[in-house]
């Protein structure tokens, strides 16, 4: 059973889960402000997996008889100085969600309470996967110039992202 200290972790990783949304509403906002709407829907699209991130939490929380408990949250960044710079806040926000996440599994190792262990599990494959594609991206950004055709295709091939929920 999930102690009360497991599940007061669980419900703070949720509501950074939404929190987390609405940092990337905010990059989007940035984003569509400068004519860029496929890096837009990129972090339209990133929200979107955040509050499913959020709600997964919120589930797993009832499932196993406890209350998820919303709360309120801190204003995001909403000023940037170039596209790069969002997506270097957005990897370092990622890798706060890792620890964030590493943090939980520890607490449900220590526990043994192995069905929290099992259901972060796909949180920890997704982080290595979130972490990976912000540093793939950061990497294009620094190799073209915001002004070249390389750019141009980024924001179009952005554009074309959809959010999709796991099966599982």
């Amino acid at each position: 059973m999930l102690n009360d200290e497991l599940s007061q972790a669980l419900n703070e990783q949720m509501n950074y889960e939404f929190y987390s949304s609405h940092v990337y509403l905010a990059m989007a906002a940035y984003c569509s402000a400068e004519s860029l709407d496929g890096f837009a829907n990129f972090y339209i699209v990133q929200a979107e997996e955040e509050r499913f991130h959020a709600m997964k939490i919120y589930k797993f929380l009832n499932d196993r008889g406890r209350r998820a408990t919303i709360q309120g949250m801190d204003h995001p960044k909403n000023e940037y100085a170039s596209i790069l710079e969002v997506f270097e806040h957005a990897y370092e926000h990622e890798k706060i969600v890792t620890q964030r996440i590493y943090h939980l599994s520890d607490m449900a190792l220590n526990d043994r309470e192995h069905a929290t262990i099992h259901f972060l599990k796909w949180f920890i494959d997704e982080q290595v996967e979130e972490e990976a594609m912000f540093d793939s991206i950061i990497q294009k950004l620094k190799r073209i110039d915001k002004d070249s055709n390389a750019f141009f295709m980024m924001d179009a091939e952005f554009a074309q992202r959809v959010f999709t929920p796991p099966a599982n």
